[in-house]
């Protein structure tokens, strides 16, 4: 089910305390990340059926075709395809890291937002700790374009390389996305993300990741994003659906 040296998809898979999005359940992207890893496929879609559980062990068994499925108990967790290489659009397109570093000034989450704590977006995060991706506003774009940069931590690392995991890619893939939107007057949730890594982040060096809103219908929201690495490559992209919540009604639920 898995080529990746070292992975058994069959093995139960647990997201450690740090990975968290909202408080008390995983962030989406990360643990979509860890999913696509166990299909061994160069892009996948994953779905989300429920706030994914920190530090429990979950079961993932194999799905329709080539699929999987994560499972907390009896109870579905999310659900993972592969895709076709090439088939994820690239609609988030690259800005220079000056223009990206000057829009994190602007990152709407430091006057508000909803997950403080979020390990990719969270401002109550530390250096080392989260990932701090501030993605804001692009000075003179339409408005619906944002951007950050980053430089992954060496914490991040699988060991004896200088790459971070491709979970590292898909976690900055995810809520620059919903900061493409009005979060903060409207709270979301992932809900779907289709991703293709072509390879991993470095650490050490400075990445640029834009994302860009495409519209919505009732409580969806759909958004891409981008990874671009030192020297403006595109190194990954998504194509992602966001589900708006009750923060106080999914926090009590959580």
């Amino acid at each position: 089910m898995t080529d990746i040296p070292g992975i058994d998809a069959s093995e139960k898979l647990t997201v450690d305390r740090r990975f968290n999005g909202p408080p008390g359940s995983a962030n989406g992207g990360h643990i979509a990340g860890l999913l696509a890893a166990r299909l061994g496929a160069p892009a996948a879609r994953v779905t989300l059926r429920k706030p994914p559980p920190l530090d429990t062990a979950m079961a993932v068994e194999p799905a329709d075709g080539a699929g999987l499925r994560l499972l907390d108990g009896a109870d579905a967790v999310a659900e993972a395809e592969p895709v076709d290489a090439g088939s994820v659009r690239v609609l988030a397109e690259r800005v220079p890291a000056p223009v990206a570093r000057e829009a994190s000034r602007g990152y709407r989450g430091f006057s508000g937002h909803p997950f403080t704590t979020c390990y990719v977006c969270g401002t109550d995060r530390e250096s080392g700790d989260g990932l701090r991706i501030f993605a804001g506003p692009v000075p003179g774009s339409d408005g619906g374009l944002v951007a950050a940069a980053w430089t992954p931590d060496a914490s991040l690392a699988v060991p004896g390389t200088r790459y971070a995991g491709p979970e590292a890619a898909w976690a900055a893939l995810d809520c620059p996305g919903g900061w493409s939107s009005d979060i903060l007057e409207r709270p979301m949730l992932l809900g779907r993300m289709t991703a293709e890594v072509l390879r991993p982040p470095q650490v050490g060096r400075e990445h640029v990741v834009t994302g860009r809103l495409l519209g919505s219908e009732g409580r969806k929201v759909f958004t891409a994003t981008a990874l671009y690495d030192h020297e403006g490559a595109r190194i990954a992209a998504a194509e992602a659906v966001w589900i708006t919540v009750d923060v106080a009604a999914f926090s009590a639920a959580g």
